[in-house]
């Protein structure tokens, strides 16, 4: 994943919202979101060369989701793929905020990661980049990409509030159909670069910068590969992956709504253990720009949303 969006315990009806999209060479084998063939509880895509995920969530109760921390031109020379951190929670059973805690003598050993531990109770993040941190997430909205846990990107404030307004007007409805959806995926395709003056600085070069800095990146050979939307119910988890290839080529779509088992997860809470009042990072509702937009095809290279050279 290359941008992450969230809402935790900000609405009754969907404790845990997220929008996301993943970026990634064109060519990379990648298998898309389906029920796991050897774990049926299991749902999400799977990366086919290093045998991890991005973002999977389980009908126990469960979700993970990853993403690289982008820190100049050079790869991060890790033995570990940060996909593993994904697969090996959600497949596994420990809670949230021990399964992070477990990660401090071992984070090194991956590339450079941010992570997201949902177990049914609590969410939890994680990463190792520039040193292991890991903490509880206080509810509200949250936006995770390349840089820290709620960097104020511009991208990452775009996403934040289409959710937020998408919240405020639409999780209510009675069906979440793609005419429901639409305003959440319409904000995960925009091209829009960002300007100059709010792009953060990951030491790639001011081009490479504007190149990733709109939150769907087209590209021939490198881009945004799927779009995604999870709701987190107190019965199911509805998950909802667009599939694109070069150039923004639309691949396909895959929609699952996955009944949680019970004994798994957490209590149905009422209104009251909600947020009042919907609270986000002031330098995400203080950023602006557009919904919508298109921009030319780009042409470089990137790895993994982190190391990137020009063609």
């Amino acid at each position: 994943m290359c941008l992450i969006a969230l809402a935790w315990r900000v609405h009754p009806r969907y404790r845990l919202a997220l929008i996301a999209n993943r970026d990634e060479f064109h060519a990379r084998p990648t298998a898309a979101a389906a029920m796991d063939p050897g774990h049926a509880d299991v749902f999400g895509g799977r990366d086919l060369q290093a045998g991890g995920s991005w973002l999977l969530a389980s009908t126990r109760g469960r979700l993970a989701a990853v993403t690289n921390v982008r820190a100049g031109l050079h790869p991060d020379a890790a033995s570990r793929s940060r996909g593993s951190l994904v697969h090996d929670f959600v497949h596994g059973s420990r809670a949230s905020i021990d399964a992070a805690a477990a990660l401090a003598g071992d984070a090194a050993n991956y590339g450079r990661f941010n992570l997201l531990l949902w177990d049914g109770d609590a969410l939890v993040f994680a990463g190792n980049h520039p040193r292991f941190a890991t903490h509880a997430v206080a509810p509200g909205l949250h936006a995770m990409s390349n840089g820290a846990f709620d960097a104020a990107w511009p991208k990452s404030g775009h996403a934040v509030r289409a959710l937020s307004s998408w919240l405020d007007t639409h999780a209510d409805d009675k069906e979440q159909d793609a005419a429901s959806l639409a305003p959440l995926f319409d904000a995960l395709a925009d091209t829009t670069p960002a300007p100059d003056a709010a792009l953060p600085d990951t030491g790639v070069g001011i081009e490479l910068e504007r190149a990733l800095s709109p939150p769907f990146v087209r590209g021939e050979r490198y881009g945004t590969r799927c779009s995604t939307v999870v709701l987190v119910g107190d019965d199911d988890i509805a998950f909802v992956e667009r599939r694109f290839g070069p150039g923004a080529r639309p691949l396909g779509e895959t929609t699952m709504t996955l009944r949680r088992d019970a004994g798994h997860g957490d209590t149905p809470l009422s209104h009251g253990d909600f947020l009042q009042k919907r609270s986000a990072p002031s330098a995400f509702l203080g950023l602006k720009g557009s919904l919508g937009g298109t921009e030319d095809p780009i042409s470089f290279e990137v790895r993994n949303c982190g190391t990137i050279s020009m063609q």
